[in-house]
């Protein structure tokens, strides 16, 4: 796990959408290993990151907080 991703659930304040985009850059940089893609790659690496930034915030969007016991 990258260790600079922090964890985005249950922030005070939530997390915002530059927060959820910064994580997913880290992502993409770690599987990927480029901090920044050549040319040539680009294109996929920039995907990636806006797909892992949409679907991290559907999940943040749809997890339910914990319950007390």
């Amino acid at each position: 796990m990258c260790r600079s991703i922090k964890t985005l659930r249950g922030a005070e304040p939530p997390a915002s959408a530059d927060d959820i985009q910064a994580a997913a850059l880290q992502y993409v940089r770690k599987v990927s290993g480029y901090r920044q893609p050549a040319q040539r790659n680009r294109e996929a690496f920039e995907a990636a990151v806006a797909e892992i930034s949409a679907v991290t915030g559907r999940l943040l969007g749809e997890l339910q907080p914990a319950t007390s016991r």
